[in-house]
């Protein structure tokens, strides 16, 4: 059996792994990846094992343009096609609070990655008002520089390069002392994504889906898994490719830790060398620090970036804009540019955040030259966790 297939410019290098829980593809940055590709070694260099790939594998790693290939899944052919250039059509679902503001910063700020926005929510009156006040906002004499907002319905929800999934139900209303607020939403959330999922099957969906609805890394799970069933519940893998969902959560968490290290010296360190990763809520971990790593510290800021939100709510607030901007339209401006972001990728079986970019060679996940054994631990701790979820 050939280890690898030349095409189109790329290397495609075919590896072994679980048809369901292992990786789809993925742009490789290590030898070490091509022998260890499915867990979570993959973001640690000191992690990975030796190996020495040909000479051909070799140049097109350091070309960046190697893509691993999990040939052990069905219809793996799928993930040799040929990524679509050019703007992106996004349709957005749902229009509550963080879908009409996410919506606002995509509009504002996409106009370089996005052709046009198509907008779908059960209320005809939410779509009918963004797609009028939307068509509202434009720079003087220059009526072309942002993306055209436009009502969609469901039936053709799934014609675009990007859904953008920000439907919710049953959010805990501001003084009811839910702790966990994201994972209150599990079960009534999982059920709108699992009816969405099987539509995105239905239309054979080749294109993003961004995951934003809390909890977003588990749903983004339900979405992968419920797309590949059949009427009677079978896996059969004719929907979603594991890499054509991301969850977009751990922007806002990030961004969190940022600005309490901005208010404390002491996690100033954070502002050039921390990390977060996980999901976003319980089971996120801040690390002040790749270089200079203190668990302290760590701990510290990810009690205060996990609990951001009850703070907001003790202001009598939801807290919505933040995760909105932070993790929707700027992690999502991102990805279209295929540059580096936050998000949460397909990993040991979990969709787990980390610092990632999606490139025309597959989603490629930063890679770090050692992790300290107390953060990798953290990063372990925070899979389990969601492994126990789904």
């Amino acid at each position: 059996m050939i280890d690898y297939l030349e095409k189109n410019g790329r290397v495609f290098y075919f590896v072994d792994g679980d048809p369901i829980l292992g990786r789809g593809s993925f742009r490789a940055n290590h030898p070490g990846q091509l022998a260890a590709p499915h867990g979570l070694s993959v973001l640690d260099a000191s992690r990975l094992p030796a190996f020495a790939p040909d000479e051909t594998v070799r140049n097109a790693l350091d070309a960046g343009v190697l893509t691993v290939v999990n040939r052990s899944r069905p219809g793996w052919e799928r993930m040799l096609e040929t990524p679509k250039p050019g703007k992106k059509r996004v349709n957005l679902l749902a229009l509550g609070d963080v879908g009409g503001t996410l919506l606002t910063g995509l509009k504002l700020l996409g106009g370089d990655v996005i052709e046009s926005i198509g907008i779908c929510d059960l209320s005809e009156q939410a779509v009918a008002r963004w797609e009028f006040e939307m068509g509202q906002v434009s720079l003087p004499w220059d009526y072309g520089a942002f993306p055209e907002v436009e009502a969609v319905d469901t039936e053709h929800l799934f014609d675009c390069d990007v859904l953008v999934f920000v439907a919710s139900k049953g959010i805990p209303p501001v003084g009811s002392g839910v702790r966990d607020v994201r994972m209150a939403q599990f079960e009534s959330n999982a059920a709108i994504v699992r009816h969405y999922a099987r539509m995105a099957r239905e239309k054979q969906f080749r294109g993003l889906w961004a995951a934003v609805s809390d909890p977003v890394d588990p749903l983004a799970k339900v979405a992968y898994l419920e797309s590949n069933r059949d009427e009677n519940g079978i896996w059969d893998a004719m929907g979603l490719l594991p890499e054509q969902v991301q969850g977009y959560g751990l922007g806002v968490m990030n961004a969190r830790a940022a600005y309490y290290a901005k208010q404390d010296a002491r996690f100033a360190s954070f502002l050039t060398e921390g990390r977060a990763f996980g999901p976003h809520g319980t089971g996120l971990w801040i690390a002040n620090s790749i270089e200079r790593y203190d668990d302290a510290l760590s701990s510290e800021l990810t009690e205060l970036t996990v609990t951001a939100n009850l703070k907001m709510r003790e202001l009598g607030f939801k807290p919505y804009v933040a995760p909105a901007l932070s993790s929707g339209a700027l992690s999502l401006l991102l990805t279209l540019r295929g540059e580096w972001h936050c998000g949460s990728v397909f990993l040991d079986g979990v969709f787990l955040g980390c610092k990632n970019r999606l490139t025309p060679a597959g989603v490629e996940t930063e890679l770090l030259a050692h992790i300290p054994d107390a953060l990798f631990a953290h990063i372990e701790d925070a899979a389990a966790r969601l492994k126990e979820i789904i």
